[in-house]
Protein backbone atom coordinates (compact mmCIF):
# COMPACT_ATOMS: atom_id res chain seq x y z
CA UNK A 1 0.00 0.00 0.00
CA UNK A 2 1.40 3.36 -0.99
CA UNK A 3 0.60 6.28 1.26
CA UNK A 4 0.58 9.67 -0.37
CA UNK A 5 1.37 12.62 1.86
CA UNK A 6 -1.23 15.37 2.02
CA UNK A 7 1.52 17.99 1.65
CA UNK A 8 5.28 18.06 1.58
CA UNK A 9 6.68 17.71 5.08
CA UNK A 10 6.04 21.09 6.76
CA UNK A 11 9.72 21.44 7.68
CA UNK A 12 10.44 21.35 3.95
CA UNK A 13 7.83 24.02 3.27
CA UNK A 14 9.06 26.17 6.17
CA UNK A 15 12.83 25.64 6.11
CA UNK A 16 13.44 28.18 8.89
CA UNK A 17 11.84 25.65 11.25
CA UNK A 18 14.81 23.30 10.78
CA UNK A 19 16.99 25.56 12.95
CA UNK A 20 14.56 25.32 15.88
CA UNK A 21 14.20 21.56 15.44
CA UNK A 22 17.97 21.12 15.43
CA UNK A 23 18.29 23.22 18.60
CA UNK A 24 15.70 21.05 20.38
CA UNK A 25 17.54 17.90 19.29
CA UNK A 26 20.89 19.27 20.44
CA UNK A 27 19.53 20.43 23.80
CA UNK A 28 17.84 17.11 24.58
CA UNK A 29 20.89 15.09 23.58
CA UNK A 30 23.40 17.19 25.55
CA UNK A 31 22.16 16.65 29.11
CA UNK A 32 23.82 13.33 29.84
CA UNK A 33 20.93 10.93 29.24
CA UNK A 34 22.23 7.89 27.35
CA UNK A 35 21.39 8.19 23.67
CA UNK A 36 19.89 4.70 23.73
CA UNK A 37 17.42 5.81 26.43
CA UNK A 38 16.36 8.84 24.41
CA UNK A 39 15.90 6.65 21.36
CA UNK A 40 13.80 4.17 23.35
CA UNK A 41 11.43 6.90 24.52
CA UNK A 42 11.28 8.30 20.98
CA UNK A 43 10.35 4.89 19.60
CA UNK A 44 7.74 4.21 22.29
CA UNK A 45 6.01 7.59 21.91
CA UNK A 46 6.03 7.15 18.14
CA UNK A 47 4.46 3.71 18.48
CA UNK A 48 1.70 5.11 20.69
CA UNK A 49 1.02 7.90 18.20
CA UNK A 50 1.10 5.63 15.15
CA UNK A 51 3.82 7.63 13.41
CA UNK A 52 5.15 5.33 10.69
CA UNK A 53 8.13 7.45 9.65
CA UNK A 54 9.31 7.91 13.25
CA UNK A 55 8.83 4.25 14.20
CA UNK A 56 10.61 3.11 11.06
CA UNK A 57 13.49 5.58 11.25
CA UNK A 58 13.82 5.20 15.01
CA UNK A 59 14.04 1.42 14.91
CA UNK A 60 16.43 1.43 11.95
CA UNK A 61 18.66 4.03 13.58
CA UNK A 62 18.71 2.11 16.84
CA UNK A 63 19.61 -1.11 15.07
CA UNK A 64 22.40 0.67 13.16
CA UNK A 65 23.70 1.98 16.52
CA UNK A 66 23.93 -1.61 17.79
CA UNK A 67 20.60 -2.08 19.53
CA UNK A 68 19.56 -5.73 19.83
CA UNK A 69 16.56 -7.16 18.03
CA UNK A 70 15.17 -8.42 21.35
CA UNK A 71 14.99 -4.91 22.75
CA UNK A 72 13.67 -3.37 19.54
CA UNK A 73 10.94 -5.96 19.20
CA UNK A 74 9.97 -5.61 22.86
CA UNK A 75 9.64 -1.84 23.19
CA UNK A 76 5.85 -1.93 22.84
CA UNK A 77 5.69 -4.53 25.63
CA UNK A 78 8.58 -3.26 27.76
CA UNK A 79 6.76 -3.97 31.05
CA UNK A 80 6.49 -7.68 30.26
CA UNK A 81 10.07 -8.26 29.10
CA UNK A 82 13.44 -8.52 30.87
CA UNK A 83 15.43 -6.47 28.36
CA UNK A 84 15.36 -3.00 29.93
CA UNK A 85 17.17 -1.47 32.89
CA UNK A 86 15.26 0.14 35.75
CA UNK A 87 16.31 3.58 34.47
CA UNK A 88 15.07 2.78 30.95
CA UNK A 89 11.78 1.50 32.39
CA UNK A 90 11.35 4.73 34.34
CA UNK A 91 12.03 6.77 31.19
CA UNK A 92 9.61 4.64 29.16
CA UNK A 93 6.87 5.05 31.78
CA UNK A 94 7.41 8.80 31.81
CA UNK A 95 7.33 8.90 28.00
CA UNK A 96 4.08 6.97 27.89
CA UNK A 97 2.40 9.19 30.49
CA UNK A 98 3.61 12.39 28.80
CA UNK A 99 2.38 11.12 25.44
CA UNK A 100 -1.04 9.97 26.69
CA UNK A 101 -1.96 13.15 28.55
CA UNK A 102 -5.72 12.76 28.07
CA UNK A 103 -5.89 9.16 29.31
CA UNK A 104 -6.19 10.00 33.02
CA UNK A 105 -6.99 12.94 35.27
CA UNK A 106 -3.47 13.00 36.71
CA UNK A 107 -1.67 12.69 33.38
CA UNK A 108 1.79 12.15 34.86
CA UNK A 109 1.24 10.68 38.33
CA UNK A 110 3.68 11.39 41.14
CA UNK A 111 4.81 7.75 41.30
CA UNK A 112 5.89 7.79 37.64
CA UNK A 113 7.72 11.09 38.12
CA UNK A 114 9.34 9.94 41.36
CA UNK A 115 10.63 6.74 39.77
CA UNK A 116 12.14 8.72 36.89
CA UNK A 117 13.65 11.19 39.38
CA UNK A 118 15.23 8.27 41.22
CA UNK A 119 17.29 7.48 38.10
CA UNK A 120 17.82 10.89 36.48
CA UNK A 121 18.84 14.29 37.82
CA UNK A 122 16.83 17.43 37.03
CA UNK A 123 18.80 18.28 33.90
CA UNK A 124 18.38 14.73 32.60
CA UNK A 125 14.66 14.76 33.44
CA UNK A 126 14.36 18.04 31.54
CA UNK A 127 16.06 16.41 28.54
CA UNK A 128 13.72 13.40 28.63
CA UNK A 129 10.64 15.62 28.90
CA UNK A 130 11.92 17.86 26.09
CA UNK A 131 12.71 14.85 23.89
CA UNK A 132 9.29 13.26 24.48
CA UNK A 133 7.63 16.58 23.64
CA UNK A 134 9.78 16.92 20.51
CA UNK A 135 8.91 13.37 19.48
CA UNK A 136 5.21 14.11 19.95
CA UNK A 137 5.72 17.25 17.86
CA UNK A 138 7.22 15.19 15.01
CA UNK A 139 4.55 12.51 15.37
CA UNK A 140 1.72 15.00 15.12
CA UNK A 141 3.17 16.64 12.02
CA UNK A 142 3.79 13.32 10.27
CA UNK A 143 0.45 11.75 11.17
CA UNK A 144 -1.59 14.86 10.34
CA UNK A 145 0.05 15.29 6.93
CA UNK A 146 0.23 11.50 6.31
CA UNK A 147 3.97 11.41 5.81
CA UNK A 148 4.90 7.87 4.74
CA UNK A 149 7.76 5.83 6.10
CA UNK A 150 10.58 5.76 3.55
CA UNK A 151 10.29 2.82 1.17
CA UNK A 152 13.81 3.04 -0.23
CA UNK A 153 15.81 1.80 2.77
Amino acid sequence: MTIEPRIVNPAGLLPESIKAINLLHKAAHSAGVPGSTLELVHLRASQINGCGPCVDAGARGMRKAGETDERLFAVAAWRETPYFTDAERAALALAEAATRLADRADAVPDDIWAEAARHFNEKELAAIVLWVATTNFFNRINVTTRQPAPQDW
